[in-house]
């Protein structure tokens, strides 16, 4: 099954992290039918266009409301993800590009980055063209396809062994056996995190904030797991009883296994694994660098590394495809994955890391630069090899 893996745009936390309006440059001109303007208020989504001619297809999403707000490409299921810009703050215009083919799927803008989203049908006809790479290129996105495939499925099969010896151990008592475990086991998950995303009903059970619950939604999944284990922020908490936490734990286990059957179906497509590579990157922007992911552990910085890993892997799997496209900006990826990774490696502790809540303002700003430029020329190779 071809399946692509969604793209994640760099959150407007200026204050945070001096986040910049960087987009990857559009596949398509104006009038081809492939460049789209999506239009964002906080009570409407209007595309200049239905309708696409299958192929590279650009997203120029511009918010006009007052909230942030994201665009998504759904597949006819209105569950997984093609693609997605997240984090777009008002006045800001982003560009989401990937290469659809033909097919039935659904546009949907989220104000506020809740619910549902206003969503619409979209459709992609047949443009006679070939939808992804051709010749020479081919051979190498098939190359790419076949690693990062064997890289997914070898996290997901670790992931899952971890998530086993984990709840045993959760649900045995045995906390700080647990607690030391749970965060060499999500590194798993986060190396990953964008293609587990793309399932839109097994993220939410799996990996939801508190903050992040909407009305009525049940929390589940690590966080909530991870609370029980480091109560110590929690106000008037209220321990988990033993039956509780092993119905959270086989809640957690199975549907790790479901996400474990899943990937084995999975292959991926150039703009796929590209998108991904700079999904994970602006994970680390929204969630890790502001120290919102792993509130109660403080276990970010495992996190943020394990994020940073599945986005060189990413990369490197297209490098050869990338450097006869565009060979400066393979280099200048590369300079910059090395800077960040200098500044990673400066908060490790034995084979871990420092606690996130350890770090001072100036050390998180000088990761958040870091990962705003590594970031910047991230979001411009999927345009680059569609091109």
């Amino acid at each position: 099954m071809e399946f692509r893996v969604p793209a994640l745009v760099c959150a407007a936390l200026l204050a945070v992290s001096g986040c910049t309006d960087n987009a990857p440059a559009g596949t398509g001109s104006a009038g081809d039918g492939r460049t789209l303007s999506v239009t964002s208020s906080d009570t409407a989504c209007t595309l200049s266009a239905t309708t696409a001619p299958s192929g590279p297809l650009t997203f120029a999403v511009t918010n006009t409301g007052a909230a942030v707000t994201e665009f998504y490409l759904l597949a006819s299921d209105g569950l997984r993800i093609i693609g997605e810009v997240e984090n777009i703050g008002p006045g800001i215009t982003r560009e989401l590009v990937l290469s659809a083919p033909a097919g039935s799927y659904f546009s949907a803008c989220k104000p506020g980055m809740a619910g549902e989203g206003i969503r619409a049908a979209f459709q992609v006809t047949d443009s006679g063209q070939p939808v992804d790479p051709t010749g020479d290129d081919a051979t190498l996105v098939d190359a790419a396809d076949e690693a990062y495939g064997h890289y997914v499925g070898d996290q997901i099969d670790q992931l899952l062994a971890k998530t086993k010896e984990f709840v045993a151990l959760y649900t045995a008592g045995k906390d700080a056996e647990a607690r030391a475990l749970y965060p060499r086991a999500r590194v798993h998950w986060e190396r990953v995190e964008t293609v587990a995303e793309s399932f839109g009903d097994l993220d939410p059970k799996m990996d939801a904030r508190e903050a992040d619950l909407e009305q009525g939604q049940k929390w589940a999944g690590w966080h909530r797991i991870e609370e029980d284990l480091w109560p110590g922020r929690a106000k008037d908490y209220t321990p988990l009883t033993a039956a509780e936490r092993k119905t959270y734990a086989d809640d957690l286990l199975a549907n790790t296994e479901e996400l474990h059957e899943r990937v084995e179906e999975m292959s991926f497509t150039a703009d796929a694994i590209a998108n991904g590579a700079k999904g994970l990157l602006d994970e680390v922007a929204t969630g890790k660098v502001t120290g919102e992911e792993e509130y109660w552990s403080r276990t970010d910085l495992w996190d943020f590394q394990a994020n940073v890993d599945g986005a060189r892997v990413a990369w490197e799997g297209l490098r050869d495809l990338l450097k006869r496209k565009n060979a400066g900006l393979d280099s200048q990826i590369e300079s910059r994955f090395t800077g960040l990774q200098k500044l990673l490696d400066q908060q490790r502790v034995g084979d871990g890391f420092v606690a996130y809540d350890k770090l001072t303002k100036a050390q998180v700003k000088e990761l958040s630069d870091a990962v705003n430029a590594l970031s910047e020329p991230l979001s411009k190779i999927a345009g680059t090899v569609l091109s």
